[in-house]
């Protein structure tokens, strides 16, 4: 085999498996650090091996095995880290005695550490940004650098969050493990808040050249995926991953030919992925049987609203606003209220829109939200009242984060 090749296939390994892999070493051991080192070098001996003597039939098994190999090798060598580890997997199986196992938390029969991993990442002890942080440095398999990238921070600066992350993990000495039933209820919204804080991030970058990043938009959904997958019972699950999907079909219709961003009410849907609505349609279906629905589920089911409607005019905003209503009673925020009125607006035309969103005028977290400037300026522009839209768009252009985003400001001042 080439070395080209070989590289390409650790590549697509890691990527696929690197999570699995990383997760399985942190059981094993019970430290971070050291789970990164052994999985890297592994993962370079698998760049000397596999050019010679091909790649593996269980590729991920191969991985696994000589990381394993590598970490026993390095504690022989260093017995006071043996000794720190041994008390962290003494504290860890304290843990799984007093918790009850993942199965009577009705999560299902895990078929991997991933779960695991995935609570400890997203620990309500860590900071929110090292929670997201040290998720797609752990579980989307992103190098350092890509992590920064994404978020648009110097490298040094990301490293030191996930450095910080996992300092925190060690000292506070953070379990391990799926929490039981008691505590499942309360650390799941954590959980699913990481993934759909990096989609968003994804969908709509706060900043930078371009408008979307669809490489973690990406990445989003297949942690969203490996969460569904662990998790078949949890209905939340099924909604985060509806909601994501049905979302991103439309990603090639969101942007112009110079990245311009393209409004709803403009988009090709001809160019939407249908096949990822579909698949986004059947997971509301579960996301919202059996039982209240979940946040979630309820943004699922407005999205797939959108995405089933020939045109803006044929959508059923009637349904979309009582839906932001029960949504609204589940998630009270400003930003759902700006996109409640956005709907209302719609069904009930521009002024009884601009009366909501006026009566959000005083909220501070909407000050530097340019959906917020924006959607003011669009009411306001149909209501032929040109002098204070342009007065909204020019607040919007203020705290637009996206170069296509301020351009498109720009151009509607400039109208």
């Amino acid at each position: 085999m080439a070395a080209g090749d070989a590289t390409g296939a650790v590549e697509a390994v890691f990527r696929e498996e690197g999570g699995l892999l990383l997760a399985s070493l942190v059981r094993r051991f019970g430290d971070l650090d050291l789970a990164e080192e052994v999985a890297s070098e592994a993962i370079e001996a698998a760049l000397r091996h596999w050019p010679a003597e091909g790649v593996p039939a269980r590729p991920g098994a191969w991985l696994l095995t000589t990381a394993r190999r590598k970490a026993v090798d390095r504690l022989r060598r260093d017995r006071a880290y043996a000794a720190r580890l041994a008390v962290l997997r003494a504290d860890a199986e304290r843990e799984e005695t007093v918790a009850p196992a993942a199965d009577s938390a009705g999560v299902g029969e895990l078929p991997d550490d991933r779960l695991q991993l995935f609570f400890t990442c997203a620990h309500p002890a860590l900071a929110a940004e090292d929670r997201t942080a040290i998720t797609l440095r752990c579980l989307a398999g992103l190098t350092t650098p890509e992590v920064a990238r994404a978020f648009l921070v110097p490298t040094a600066t990301m490293a030191q969050r996930i450095v910080r992350a996992k300092k925190k993990i060690r000292e506070a000495r953070i379990p391990f493990r799926v929490p039981g039933p008691d505590e499942l209820p309360e650390r799941l919204p954590g959980v699913f808040q990481v993934v759909y804080s990096v989609f968003t991030e994804g969908y709509a970058a706060s900043s930078g050249p371009r408008l979307q990043r669809l490489d973690l938009a990406g990445e989003a959904i297949r942690l969203a995926r490996i969460l569904h997958r662990l998790l078949p019972a949890e209905r939340e699950a099924a909604g985060l991953l509806a909601l994501l999907l049905l979302v991103h079909a439309r990603r090639d219709a969101r942007t112009g030919p110079e990245g311009e961003p393209v409004l709803l009410e403009e988009q090709d849907r001809g160019r939407w992925d249908r096949a990822m609505i579909e698949e986004g349609r059947d997971l509301v279906v579960r996301a919202l049987t059996g039982g209240p629905a979940g946040p979630y589920g309820v943004q699922a089911a407005i999205a797939a609203l959108h995405d089933e409607a020939a045109d803006v005019e044929s959508t059923d905003w009637v349904q979309i606003v009582a839906l932001y209503d029960v949504l609204i009673a589940l998630t009270p925020s400003p930003v759902v209220a700006v996109n409640r009125a956005v709907a209302v607006a719609m069904r009930d035309g521009p002024g009884a829109g601009l009366a909501l969103l006026d009566a959000l005028a005083g909220e501070p977290r909407l000050r530097a939200y340019p959906p917020y400037a924006v959607a003011r300026g669009d009411l306001l522009t149909r209501l032929g009242r040109a002098g204070e839209a342009a007065a909204a768009y020019r607040s919007a252009l203020e705290s637009a984060g996206t170069e296509p985003e301020r351009a498109a400001l720009r151009r509607k001042l400039g109208e």
